[in-house]
This record gives C-alpha cells, structure tokens and sequence, in this order.
C-alpha cells in the first residue's frame, strides 16, 4: 500500500539552509508541558531549521509583568507571560499587557521579519507589530465547538483566515469544512512517531516500565485502555455502561481532567482512572493493554477531531475500538472496529479478543501500512516545503494594519505546488475506507 499522504523528498532538519535560520514564532492555547501532542511533534522537528518561540497564553501573577522563557528543546524557547490581569487566555483585556511584554522581547532578540504560526485565532491581536514574513494557521481543532469556547473565536479565525499565507489542518473533516474559505489550505492529518511507540524498543528495566507495571499489578484481563485530555468530548455513560456489561474487564483510563468535574467520572471497581502520565511511559502502558480505546461522544465537539492517539495506539501494536468519529472511521476504517453504543462497543471488544492468530496477522499488516504512511518526520518535511517560498522576507508594503486585529495582505496568497489536499483524500478513499465525510452519525 503507498502511503496515505505520501513521503517528501527531503529530511526536516534540510529543508531550510541552517545559514539564514528564521524566527518563527509560535501562539498556542496549549501548553507545551501538556500533553506532548501535534504543536510539540510538529515543532520539535521544525525547530531543526528555524528558531523557533513557542509563546503560551498568560499566567496571573500580581508582580510586574514578564516573560519567563524556558529552553526546552534544540532550537525551542518555550515563552510563558506572567501578567497581572485575571481574565483568562489571550482575552482582549490581556492584550495591552502582552503587547508591550512581546514588542520588547522581539526587540531584545533582534526577531526581525518572524514566520508566525498560530494555533488559536485569539492571539491574533498580537500579530500587527510583528510584521511576519508570512502567516501561518495550523488548524488542528474546531475551537469554537470546545466547551467554554470565547464568543469571538468565529469571527476571529475568519480573520486569521483572511490573512494566513498558509493554512494547515488536522484532518479531513476540518479541512472539508474550510477548503473554500482559503486558496493555499491543506489537509495534514496528525501522523505519529513510529519508533517511539514500537513495542519492539521498549526498555523493561527503565523507569516508565517500572510505573506502568506498578500501575496494572493486579488488574484483570482483558485490560482495554485509553490515554488522551479526559475532557467532554468522552463519552462517559460508554464507559461506564462497558464496565458494568463486563465487569470481568478492566478499563484503565489515562490523562488528565480538563473542563470537567473530576467527581463526575464516574467510578466502578474494574474502572481506573489513573491521571496523566508522561509521554515516554505511554508505549509502557500499551504493552499493558489487549485492546485501546477511543470512547468519544458524538457532539459538536467531536464534529471535526482527528485523533492522534488512534496512529498512536497502532503503532504500538494493539488493537483499536472507537465509537463512530467520521476521520477515523474516513482514515483507519481498515485497522479499527466500531461501535455506537455500549453493545455494539463490546461486541466489537470480543470480536477482537476473540481473533484468530491468521486474523491478527491480517490486522498487523493493514495497521502498519497506516503507520507507515502518515509519520511526523514525513508532515514536517512536507510543511518544511510549503514555507520554503516565505523563507524570503515579505515587503514591508505588503502589509497593511486595518484595525489592532486584523492585519492583511493586499494580495492573495500564491497556492503551493508540493501538495494537493483533493488528491490526498482521493488516495485515501482509494484504501477503502468506511463512511464518507457526509453529516456526523447521530448519537443515539
């Protein structure tokens, strides 16, 4: 099978001559001690051929405002603003503070003519002083459907939109949803770091095996796991409905609590929740597991997800159920088993279990086909490509700053030659997939 989004032709770390390294600075609702995830992956290796500052949103503290910037990995700088404004996230009200902080900051660095890359559109603000070689919006998910979502995230991203050079998304729902709002957008779905999760690598005297034994010691089998942000995009009655119909199971359930009442989980004896564990322990806990899982809820805030965690789960050679999430069943419809509700969750768990030696066989060669064709080094590379004609500094005419958020360019942006998104979903759906990107399964 070829894979799925294709290969570049070159390695991140030779894309961009390390003779003219380029600032590239990063805004994301997402911390980079979080859960190590697409913004992490993706920068890491882009951090090989661009300086790269990773600025998080603002923490309260009451003293004089700064930054706090921490090395954290080759080529990053991880910037955290302490300010002493309440109001959360990148709030407009935060937005005089960080102003000032992210002006002096560039100048004391001498940052002159950054890429800036966004993950969240609520730091868009920020942008008209920086004046940006190019704009780049990597949109990994459907902000505004997320619980607590800030009322002007829609016309915000509308007007990252208007202004990106590049626009990148997670996968192929988010992309149907915006391919005709932006004429060089395309669709990179999150891929996963093969040799890491390989079961083949795992150390057992080191550290994390030693905590994910200590984790199951005394669980029963089958063990079915899941790791990932616990948040409302689970479906929590799933779970609880699969621990009572097989009590016989275990279910160990891995990250942390976000957005949601920790009391709410809900609590059974064969049901374990054992917070978040750290990203090189989790090829430790598959080792532990018969079958993953993907128990998400069917609601606006699932409409356009793209799992990582599914490529993750395979990669470590396990076997995957999910509920009906229309990328996955779109992307990994050949490797994974579904199910709608609690019966059809765990009749698909025991038809799992119940596979024969040959069937598993069969399994092993499909599920490596996907890992093999959608890594991070290969979206990095492609990436690598699309930024290639903005590496060259922007005329400073082209930019005109309309209003202290919007910032535009007076022409439209070039579409990059180096890849076509309709073809990517064309070879996908080559592989035979399941249902097609048509409106989201109900959930009853």
């Amino acid at each position: 099978m070829q894979p799925l989004f294709g290969r570049s032709t070159i390695e991140p770390s030779t894309s961009i001559a390390r003779s003219a390294r380029v600032p590239l600075i990063v805004f994301s609702h997402l911390r980079w001690g979080f859960v190590f995830q697409r913004p992490q992956h993706l920068l890491t290796r882009l951090a090989r051929d661009f300086d790269v500052f990773f600025v998080e949103e603002p923490v309260f503290d009451d003293g004089e405002p700064r930054i706090e910037a921490r090395s954290r990995a080759t080529g990053i700088e991880v910037l955290t603003p302490h300010t002493p404004v309440a109001s959360p996230g990148f709030h407009d009200d935060q937005m005089p503070t960080l102003q000032r902080l992210l002006a002096s900051f560039v100048a004391d660095r001498q940052l002159r003519e950054p890429l800036v890359w966004f993950y969240t559109p609520m730091a868009l603000p920020l942008l008209a002083d920086l004046e940006p070689r190019a704009i780049v919006y990597d949109c990994m998910d459907d902000l505004a459907s997320f619980k607590f979502a800030p009322p002007e995230l829609v016309q915000r991203e509308a007007s990252l939109m208007a202004n990106a050079d590049l626009v990148l998304t997670g996968g192929p729902s988010l992309y149907e949803a915006r391919k005709d709002r932006h004429p060089n957008i395309h669709c990179l779905p999150s891929a996963v770091d093969s040799e890491h999760f390989s079961p083949t690598r795992l150390d057992g005297g080191d550290v994390d095996s030693e905590v994910a034994a200590a984790l199951h010691r005394g669980m029963a089998h089958p063990r079915l796991g899941f790791f990932g942000v616990i948040d409302e995009r689970l479906d929590l009655e799933l779970v609880a409905g699969i621990a009572d119909q097989r009590p016989e199971w275990s279910i160990v359930m891995v990250g942390p609590v976000v957005k949601i009442d920790p009391a709410s989980l809900p609590q059974r004896p064969n049901l374990h929740w054992v917070g978040m564990q750290r990203y090189e322990a989790l090829p430790h806990l598959l080792s532990h597991w018969d079958v993953c899982l993907l128990p998400f809820a069917l609601n606006e805030a699932t409409r356009f997800i793209s799992p990582t965690k599914t490529l993750e789960y395979l990669a470590g050679g396990k076997p995957v159920v999910s509920t009906r999430i229309r990328d996955v069943e779109f992307l990994y419809a050949k490797a994974v088993r579904f199910g709608a509700d609690v019966r059809e969750f765990v009749e698909a768990v025991e038809a799992t279990l119940a596979e024969s030696p040959s069937e598993r066989a069969r399994w092993r060669t499909e599920a490596q086909a996907l890992v093999d064709g959608c890594t991070w080094n290969g979206t990095a590379s492609i990436i690598g490509e699309l930024l290639q004609e903005h590496v060259a500094p922007r005329p400073v005419e082209e930019i005109v700053v309309a209003s202290p958020i919007l910032v535009h360019a007076t022409s439209a942006p070039a579409q990059a030659p180096v890849i076509r998104p309709e073809v990517l979903l064309a070879a996908v759906a080559a592989t035979g997939p399941g249902d097609s990107l048509g409106a989201q399964p109900s959930a009853s």
